[in-house]
């Protein structure tokens, strides 16, 4: 019988990266970060950004399969989307009852808060990455949303 001279440790951290990978796997949208601990041993991952990795991370069949494809917008009116920035559960308000961010007809400036998805009891911003006019509404209040769905569909200013 072999004696592990690292005391099993070469074992667990096998196991921990293997339970990652699970993790990953099965998560439909790119993470931050995943960091799986065990004693002094951990594994971290983070997703690389958007922008630098230069395509969207693969997405599982199963997942891809379930989200029905979106309507493409018109490219000639200029038209754009607000897309989920994560899988969670898309909020037109700030609370039940309260009056949406915005409604159709509404002009949004860049940066400004025209959603919420919750993920994991916390409550995650959805901002216009660009000025304009919201023209539809693509998501109902309280429905799942996937990590790049579009949200709402807005023309330039």
């Amino acid at each position: 019988m072999t004696e592990d001279p690292t005391g099993g440790a070469a074992s667990t951290l096998d196991d921990l990266c293997r339970r990652a990978a699970e993790l990953i796997g099965a998560t439909a949208g790119p993470l931050k970060s995943v960091r799986v601990r065990a004693g002094e041993l951990s594994v971290e991952v983070e997703w690389p950004d958007q922008a630098a990795a230069g395509a969207a991370p693969p997405v599982p069949a199963a997942v891809a399969a379930a989200v029905p494809a979106a309507e493409p917008v018109a490219e000639d009116d200029g038209s754009f989307h607000v897309e989920a920035p994560l899988v969670g559960t898309f909020y037109r308000s700030s609370a039940p009852g309260a009056r949406p961010f915005v409604e159709v007809g509404d002009e949004v400036e860049e940066g400004r808060q025209v959603a919420i998805v919750e993920a994991m009891k916390l409550m995650n911003a959805v901002t216009a990455e660009r000025a304009g006019r919201v023209v539809e509404v693509l998501v109902p209040d309280g429905k799942p949303v996937e990590y790049g769905q579009p949200l709402f569909v807005l023309a330039p200013v």
